[in-house]
């Protein structure tokens, strides 16, 4: 007759063992769009850009009256379809954030409401180009300093 408590802590040594020694399976699913260039299945040699863009006006960081007096939602909308969306049609991102920044001049930072545009293109001249386009715009259209843009290799999967 087989003495059960005595087997017991070897039994559960087991059982903790083969718990250790699961297997991970890693699956990679086929891209479910093909052949189509502008959201091509999988990619390498595309680009990862966000561009902050301040909502404030020119002027808030100098004088406080004019803190929450800059671009509204409409005439940010009508610059992501008049300046963004014709250069970028085959998609992109925008999220409002909030940030600071301290002018040149300025002894500390405004905080300032923004939108934050992500873009994902194939790495040309051309989509480079574009994208400094719309910074000079914004600037243009605003007084802003600066639009910043953080670029980065990016590879991709649709």
């Amino acid at each position: 007759m087989c003495n059960f408590h005595a087997l017991l802590p070897s039994l559960l040594l087991l059982l903790a063992i083969a718990g250790c020694a699961h297997k991970t399976v890693s699956v990679t699913l086929p891209p479910t769009l093909a052949r189509d260039p502008a959201h091509p299945g999988k990619t390498l040699g595309w680009m990862d850009t966000k561009l902050y863009f301040g909502l404030e006006a020119a002027d808030a960081e100098n004088d406080q009256q004019q803190a929450g007096k800059g671009v509204s939602e409409e005439q940010w909308r009508e610059f992501l379809d008049h300046e963004v969306t014709p250069r970028f049609p085959s998609g992109l991102s925008v999220l409002d954030v909030y940030g600071q920044w301290r002018s040149k001049n300025a002894a500390s930072p405004s905080r300032l409401r923004s939108k934050l545009l992500i873009i994902d293109y194939p790495n040309t001249k051309e989509n480079r180009d574009k994208v400094e386009a719309i910074r000079a715009a914004w600037k243009l259209k605003t007084g802003q300093q600066s639009v910043l843009r953080v670029t980065e290799p990016a590879d991709v999967s649709f």
